[in-house]
């Protein structure tokens, strides 16, 4: 696997992520695109294209916070999922950030739900907050009901929610 850092938000790359971003992750789950183009001017933030020989075939877009990385979004493209590249992707994140967070929602929400905890634990993940509610994008959006993971146990999560409320949803 690749990663390449996208930091133009007009790059082609930048644009499909855009694109399929829109399509998979739910309204209240996106940022509108004005939002997403800020993204891309942020300094803590890095947008990566996943590239397998050459092939673009999903993304992860990261923020780099002061002891913590939160994974904020991370796709696979759905023409290349079920192939183990998720967890390789997540192997690769583990030997470059000691401490990785992200948002997932709570296995008994549906089917999908379930099996995307199931493949967080199965790749190093804990929950380490089952009440953690994420901010809303903008006030047309909904607060969601999620879970925190986490790669490690923290003994308390206030300060990693505090700074992803600070810096991500500010």
């Amino acid at each position: 696997m690749e990663y390449l850092e996208i930091s133009q938000h007009d790059d082609f790359r930048a644009l499909e992520i855009y694109k399929s971003y829109c399509e998979t992750f739910p309204a209240d789950e996106q940022r509108n695109e004005k939002q997403f183009r800020g993204l891309f001017m942020n300094q803590k933030v890095k947008v990566y294209s996943v590239l397998r020989e050459l092939e673009n075939i999903g993304y992860l877009i990261c923020w780099e916070m002061t002891d913590f990385v939160f994974l904020e979004h991370f796709e696979i493209f759905s023409e290349f999922r079920s192939k183990k590249y998720g967890s390789e992707i997540l192997a690769d994140l583990f030997k470059k950030y000691l401490h990785i967070v992200l948002e997932a929602e709570p296995s008994d929400l549906d089917e999908d739900a379930k099996r995307r905890i199931s493949f967080y634990e199965q790749n190093g993940f804990n929950i380490i907050d089952e009440n953690y509610v994420q901010p809303p994008y903008d006030p047309e959006k909904n607060s969601l009901n999620l879970c925190l993971l986490a790669n490690w146990k923290p003994e308390k999560t206030d300060w990693i929610k505090e700074e992803i409320y600070d810096v991500v949803y500010r």
